[in-house]
């Protein structure tokens, strides 16, 4: 199985967390969120995660935000 996984700079804890955790259990992860504090942008990281799902390129994705409001908001989902 392969996850694509993304994520902006605040949640970059968070990510090598829960990837170290998925690696565990045989899970390959597709990186491509950021992994310093640098300023990146969210919807990037939503973007790259659901186009390799479209793709094929990966089973499932997981986007991750440091709030946890912006990856998931209406508004980047495209709802009004």
């Amino acid at each position: 199985m392969k996850i694509a996984m993304g994520n902006d700079h605040a949640a970059v804890e968070m990510k090598m967390e829960l990837k170290a955790y998925l690696e565990e259990q045989g899970i390959e992860i597709i990186n491509v969120g950021t992994d310093t504090s640098e300023r990146y942008d969210y919807p990037l990281a939503g973007y790259q995660v659901a186009k390799l799902v479209q793709e094929g390129k990966a089973d499932f994705g997981i986007a991750i935000c440091g709030t946890g409001v912006g990856i998931g908001s209406r508004h980047f989902l495209g709802s009004q």
